[in-house]
């Protein structure tokens, strides 16, 4: 056994010196950033690999390196049309022989690519995932040597995830229709149920293949300042976006919908601001236009949907502001993690007002659709396509299903339909409308294949991601904590210097450091020294906690003696001490578009221990403890005998409004066969009975109802708590 785990880490040794080596040949760099080493070397030796690392981390560099080592072609899935092209130009330039094959091309050009392809003229060959619904094109990859089957933004394969494509869904029975070949799944964004699901749709681990290596790496952003603003509607909304443009000059405003774009663009068009508006209802060429004005720096700020951001590479954002709360912390933290990819700090703002979630629940209804959609859907396709394929929009098959308004749903039943193999959809040849034909035989609709219970499942996965980040909004904790530790972080501070919550919180009161801390003070000054104003904040915390990340190597600050000095701490402690050493007047920082921090004189005596400063010192996390102080078990106890107290002066009406709700609560678990906690807790029949909420939304502000049950049992207990009260006013 010793002698197995001698070789394997020998033969892994070999393999990390030849890709350093590839590395610097092919694309000039000294060293890899954080996570990549890892993942090359596992893909060169054979296995399988689920690579999560944050937007901007490098993870194009974990396929395209091993592309140029191992024998035979890598294919690329992407949906990203636009950065496809960017790639392959950066890698023909580099002189590797790559390409790529999507809806861009004209006929002719596919053709040309894919018979090069066939002959071996690529390395790389980057292809949009709707490509494998041509027979032709899958048969074509099949006669090609597939070295390497890389999955980018793979979280879209998980309906689970907040981004699905139903195209992605095709994957695992292409990797079996070419042979099997090693599989590298990336994301920048994926819960570890996430992981898990794309680890299963692309069927990893089975067949004999074995377990993948799944790694993550890269998840903090200390220099991004989260915050949750409440607001009362519209117009305080577009105020606070102004006020950003206005202070921080560069950034993003995600909006839920289109209507929400055009009404935010033409606000801040108003005040004289430059903008630019991107939404899913614009043509081709006018988001590709809109995302070059922005990328390109033509104009500062740029006003989205969400369709907006997967390729987006603008290292200057200085704010990312959600005009409505999104639909899942994974979206959240993908959209506001564009702000600040030059590691100086930048502000995420969420702008919440509790309405605005009945957006996203509108959302949810459209992405899981009630059997009565399904039936209308497939009642219309049968009389649409008896004679043959049809090119119709969805919006056109909604209105022959009597959906018409809702296209949304009709789109998710289209996509389960063609799952379940009843219909098949292409793209006209010239056209981004499908074709839609039948392959089934039409048979009664209750015969129809289609797994109801997985879509409730799904249905209440994705309520249960709306109520997590309403929780979110709501958390009284670290921001930074939370969403770490949704991520899976189980070893993330618990404070920060860049939340709402933890600053409001600051220790403010100035002391002077102590001996150990003198030194610490030392060591911060002295990485800014050795900086000497050429970078900012973000990059001195990354130098001096000895991050890999891709800025710091390419810059070489991985070479300077104060490189990891600090590396027992964590950045945001790191980053909390300098803040308070700036504020002390130790170090300048200089103002423009790219803020720079240099030693003071002031600060240079510091240094050198000729002179003591007070500062305002962030809160060291320390570890939990079971113990409680005497001072804390006492407020703990006031605060019980004070709810006892609230309790008896609420009287006998609230009481028996709360004994008739747990009757109904245990004649409903009775009937159901479930436990009467699931129905509701405890907690939640208390708070019912003191707030007495009159309508839909204010359930929803109970703890402990999220929307699932208040759709389930909403109208029952409006009903029981109106009777109640009337009842008591008529005395």
């Amino acid at each position: 056994m010793t002698g197995g785990n001698t070789e394997q880490t020998a033969q892994r040794g070999l393999l990390a010196r030849r890709a350093r080596e590839a590395l610097a040949q092919h694309f000039g760099f000294r060293a890899f950033l954080e996570g990549q080493e890892e993942a090359v070397t596992a893909i060169l030796s054979g296995q399988d690999v689920v690579i999560v690392m944050p937007t901007g981390g490098g993870k194009s560099l974990c396929y395209q390196l091993p592309a140029m080592q191992l024998e035979g072609t890598t294919i690329v899935v992407s949906p990203l049309i636009a950065l496809m092209k960017d790639q392959v130009d950066g890698l023909i330039k580099k002189g590797l022989p790559a390409t790529y094959i999507n809806s861009s091309l004209s006929d002719s050009e596919m053709e040309q690519r894919t018979a090069a392809m066939v002959r071996g003229e690529y390395r790389l060959v980057y292809v949009a995932p709707e490509r494998f619904r041509s027979e032709r094109f899958t048969d074509a990859v099949a006669r090609v040597t597939v070295a390497l089957f890389a999955v980018d933004e793979a979280h879209c394969i998980s309906q689970w995830g907040h981004d699905f494509r139903p195209d992605y869904l095709r994957l695992r029975q292409v990797v079996d229709r070419l042979g099997q070949p090693r599989v590298a799944a990336l994301t920048a964004t994926a819960t570890p149920e996430v992981r898990d699901d794309i680890v299963t749709q692309l069927g990893l681990g089975c067949n004999g293949r074995g377990a993948p290596r799944v790694l993550v790496s890269g998840f903090a952003r200390p220099n991004l300042t989260f915050t949750v603003t409440h607001v009362r509607g519209g117009e305080e909304k577009c105020e606070r976006a102004a006020h950003a443009v206005r202070t921080l000059g560069t950034g993003i405003v995600y909006c839920a919908t289109r209507k929400n774009v055009e009404h935010v663009v033409a606000a801040l068009s108003g005040a004289g601001h430059d903008v630019v508006g991107y939404h899913g209802g614009m043509t081709d060429e006018q988001r590709t236009l809109a995302q070059e004005q922005f990328m390109q720096r033509r104009v500062p700020v740029a006003v989205a949907t969400n369709a907006f951001g997967m390729g987006v590479d603008r290292a200057d954002v200085r704010f990312v502001i959600h005009f409505d709360i999104p639909g899942s912390v994974e979206a959240y933290y993908q959209e506001a993690g564009r702000a600040g990819r030059d590691g100086e700090p930048a502000w995420c703002e969420l702008l919440y007002n509790y309405a605005d979630v009945r957006t996203q629940q509108f959302f949810i209804e459209g992405a899981n659709p009630g059997r009565e959609v399904f039936a209308s859907v497939y009642e219309a396709l049968c009389a649409v396509c008896a004679r043959g394929p049809v090119e119709l929009s969805i919006t056109e098959i909604a209105a022959l299903a009597g959906q018409p308004r809702n296209s949304m749903a009709v789109g998710t039943a289209l996509n389960q339909l063609e799952r379940a193999g009843f219909i098949e959809r292409n793209y006209a040849p010239g056209s981004r409308v499908y074709t839609t034909q039948l392959r089934r035989p039409v048979m009664p609709f209750e015969e129809l294949p289609v797994d109801y219970e997985y879509l409730e499942e799904k249905r209440a996965r994705d309520e249960r991601k709306l109520a997590m980040m309403l929780k979110y909004v709501d958390h009284k904790g670290c921001r930074h904590h939370f969403v770490l530790a949704y991520f899976g972080d189980t070893q993330a501070p618990r404070r920060c210097a860049a939340c709402d919550n933890c600053l409001a919180r600051a220790h403010t009161h100035l002391r002077a450091p102590n001996a150990e801390e003198r030194v610490l003070v030392q060591k911060v000054l002295s990485g800014v020294a050795r900086l000497d104003g050429r970078f900012g904040r973000g990059r001195v915390v990354q130098m001096l906690t000895g991050s890999q990340a891709r800025e710091v190597i390419e810059a070489g600050l991985d070479c300077y003696s104060t490189y990891g000095i600090l590396s027992a701490y964590s950045s945001d402690y790191v980053w909390g001490v300098l803040e308070g050493l700036i504020g002390a007047g130790c170090v300048d920082v200089s103002t423009g578009e790219y803020p720079t921090v240099r030693l003071t004189a002031l600060g240079r005596a510091v240094m050198r221990d000729q002179k003591v400063v007070e500062l305002a010192w962030p809160e060291m996390e320390q570890p939990m403890v079971n113990k409680r102080s005497a001072r804390a078990l006492q407020r703990e106890i006031m605060d019980k005998v004070r709810e006892r107290r609230l309790e008896q002066e609420n009287g006998a009406d609230d009481a028996r409004l709360e004994a008739t709700l747990r009757a109904w609560r245990r004649q409903r678990a009775g009937e159901m066969g479930v436990p009467a906690y699931r129905i509701f807790p405890d907690t939640a029949l208390k708070l019912l009975a003191q707030h007495r909420p009159s309508n839909h939304i204010e359930l929803l502000s109970i703890k402990g109802l999220g929307p699932a049950k208040v759709r389930q049992f909403g109208a029952e207990v409006l009903s029981i708590i109106k009777g109640i009260t009337n009842a008591e006013q008529e005395k």
